[in-house]
């Protein structure tokens, strides 16, 4: 796609290094999302790449890591660490930032939210979450939600979740929905499962409506904060 460069990079994590890659726009951006993949694959992973893509080409800075840790709160320590280093990186002198991810990932971008708005470092960088299929149980153990972070988060959300998806029942992320002090949307992909895989639709097809979805709540949140 014309119009954007992707840039490898190593984010210090620890005594280690997570490998990330930005995707640039053409044009100076003002705004980032930074992105992570679920439990398995890494930041390659098709629908990351195709989202990263889409937003690049329309303005969006995208930065998009690995961390294959299967461990949340080592993966939200990971996140924190890639938030820090995009917040410090001089190449990019970014408005503000939405956090990112799939299944898992959408787990870990919520808990960084939480811990960073209770201490004193809620500087306002952090516009809002982006959750891709998150992941509310585990498959047949709706008894258990992970909804903790989510109930306590105060900024933008989106969930875009398939309504087939067999680690997120509908009316249970409904109803979650319906509890949470944030401003939040849910755009359900008709008949999807986890893997956002709908019969009779090509993955293609699928990721193009997530992309559109998510570029245009990002507009919204964006517009609607800076009147």
């Amino acid at each position: 796609m014309s119009g954007r460069a992707e840039v490898k990079v190593k984010i210090p994590f620890g005594n280690k290094y997570l490998d990330a890659i930005f995707s640039v726009p053409e044009k100076k951006p003002t705004y980032g999302v930074i992105l992570t993949h679920g439990a398995g694959g890494d930041m390659n992973f098709p629908h990351l790449v195709s989202l990263a893509a889409y937003l690049a080409s329309h303005g969006v800075l995208c930065l998009r890591f690995t961390c294959k840790g299967l461990n949340v709160a080592y993966r939200t320590k990971a996140f924190k660490a890639v938030v820090e280093y995009l917040k410090l990186c001089e190449d990019y002198k970014l408005s503000g930032v939405f956090l990112a991810g799939r299944s898992m990932g959408s787990r870990a971008a919520a808990s960084v939210i939480h811990q960073l708005s209770q201490g004193d470092d809620d500087d306002g960088f952090i516009q809002g979450l982006l959750c891709l299929s998150y992941p509310l149980h585990r498959p047949k153990l709706q008894s258990k939600l992970r909804d903790e972070d989510l109930l306590l988060i105060t900024c933008p959300v989106l969930f875009i979740s398939g309504s087939a998806d067999e680690m997120c029942e509908k009316q249970l992320l409904e109803g979650v929905v319906r509890k949470m002090k944030a401003p939040k949307k849910i755009h359900w992909i008709d008949k999807a499962n986890h893997g956002m895989a709908v019969k009779g639709r090509t993955a293609d097809d699928v990721m193009e409506e997530v992309n559109a979805q998510v570029f245009s709540w990002l507009r919204e949140i964006v517009q609607l904060q800076h009147k």
